[in-house]
């Protein structure tokens, strides 16, 4: 049987970090005419990473502009301060960096009480073993393929590896559990690392480019799982 007929094509999560902010309601309903699953929503918060970005408004504004999910991810310190509020500005899943939350467990617990989908995410060096007490919670893994903080990078070998790892863990004891991929991700390697493992590819670069329309490029990527 072909692959692509025993695995979905994975769902695709455009990142409004490299969008136009400046026209971000415009950028966000092409992607969403474009065939986009998901919207990444990138929030840093100059500690947990070297760089600041989106915030509580901007989620808001992005909620007004789709009805498709969104997909948050907190790179912030204490991450459990901000989680209802977040939820309340229209957040659908709510990832946070497990090298965070000093309570794991009990984040992805008010998570859930917020009415969101609970994700995990792992930097370039923290280890798979980091979510084995809590992967049976989990509707997402993120497996961060660059280190967080900037858009742009190229993506990190080792990680198709670590998604397979990561695979193995959730089939063991989580298998509906979704492994999402963050960093580097372009058409050229998107089908290698969605056979690691991923269901989720996020994008930014490649998607929301210069060089060729939102539609254009989400069509990039969905023409590489066609058989």
């Amino acid at each position: 049987m072909p692959e692509s007929q025993q695995r979905p094509a994975p769902r695709l999560a455009p990142s409004i970090l490299a969008a136009d902010l400046g026209h971000l309601d415009t950028e966000i309903r092409r992607a969403g005419d474009g065939g986009a699953d998901y919207i990444h929503i990138d929030v840093m918060d100059g500690r947990f990473v070297p760089n600041i970005s989106i915030g509580l408004p901007v989620v808001e504004a992005a909620r007004r502009a789709t009805t498709l999910p969104l997909d948050v991810h907190l790179m912030i310190v204490e991450p459990e301060r901000y989680i209802e509020r977040f939820a309340e500005a229209g957040a659908d899943l709510i990832t946070v960096q497990v090298e965070a939350c000093v309570h794991v467990h009990r984040t992805l617990q008010q998570i859930r009480e917020a009415g969101c989908q609970a994700g995990l995410a792992l930097n370039p060096g923290t280890p798979v073993s980091a979510i084995e007490e809590t992967a049976s919670l989990l509707d997402v893994v993120l497996v961060m393929s660059v280190n967080p903080g900037f858009g742009g990078q190229s993506f990190i070998p080792t990680s198709l590896s670590k998604i397979g790892r990561v695979r193995a863990l959730l089939d063991a004891v989580n298998p509906a559990a979704l492994i999402e991929v963050d960093g580097g991700i372009k058409p050229e390697n998107a089908r290698g690392i969605w056979q690691a493992g991923a269901g989720i590819l996020v994008a930014g670069t490649a998607i929301f480019s210069p060089e060729r329309s939102v539609a254009d490029s989400i069509e990039a990527f969905r023409s590489v799982f066609i058989d």
